[in-house]
């Protein structure tokens, strides 16, 4: 899809990158201020975010696709996998981020599946990916250039099509994707979201639950898996 996780890791390593997990970190907080006790999966390449619970939460796991390459070195929790069949059981986490996830999967019917799969019935899915009409999802040195952007609405509609139900809208990164305005990042972050559009905003925010009333996701198959044992 463009990038790897070396690529992902040496974003988030410079100062714009540090600048940018900052902003987005914020918003996360807001949505999930802590999550003592609950397991937390982040999908994609969610280590630079999972700190945020890490302290309070029973575990954080860190699943890297197996085509975005090896999972970073020195993550706690980190493992790769294929996005089609997660090494989970049915029903163990409670929360589940994908972030730099939806927009680089090879296959996003597959990977919602498998994240309602071992979601918990009263789980939560979070989910952050490029917005269409925002700046970022057309800045190619960063990673939020790469891959299948969506806008607000492209997410709600295809969370609801695969059996989840959007709880929340959030957004972030209303600041251009340039050195001189990230430096100013807050500043920007509050005018932002207080004059723009959250359709023109860099990212796309949604949280959802899942839809039990709507039954099994549809054409749900048997797939092979090796289910780590102490998932």
């Amino acid at each position: 899809m463009g990038v790897e996780v070396h690529g992902l890791t040496k974003f988030y390593a410079t100062g714009d990158g540090l600048l940018a997990a900052r902003l987005v970190a914020e918003r996360l907080r807001a949505t999930w201020p802590s999550l003592p006790g609950l397991a937390v999966l982040g999908i994609g390449h969610a280590a630079p975010y999972l700190d945020l619970w890490r302290n309070g939460a029973a575990r954080c796991v860190a699943l890297t696709p197996a085509h975005l390459g090896p999972p970073p070195r020195n993550s706690p929790g980190a493992l790769a996998a294929e996005e089609d069949s997660l090494p989970f059981p049915d029903l163990c986490f409670d929360r589940i981020l994908l972030v730099h996830g939806l927009e680089m999967a090879e296959n996003a019917r597959r990977l919602l599946r498998e994240v309602w799969r071992v979601l918990k019935d009263d789980g939560r899915l979070l989910v952050v990916t490029p917005n269409r009409r925002g700046l970022w999802a057309h800045a190619e040195h960063t990673p939020f250039g790469h891959g299948q952007p969506y806008s607000p609405g492209q997410v709600t509609r295809l969370l609801e099509r695969h059996l989840f139900r959007v709880e929340r809208r959030d957004s972030a990164l209303y600041v251009p994707p340039f050195a001189p305005f990230l430096r100013a990042g807050a500043a920007w972050e509050r005018s932002g979201r207080a004059i723009w559009p959250a359709r023109y905003a860099g990212l796309a925010i949604v949280e959802a639950e899942k839809d039990l009333f709507a039954g099994m996701p549809a054409g749900r198959v048997a797939v092979a898996r090796q289910v780590l044992a102490d998932a």
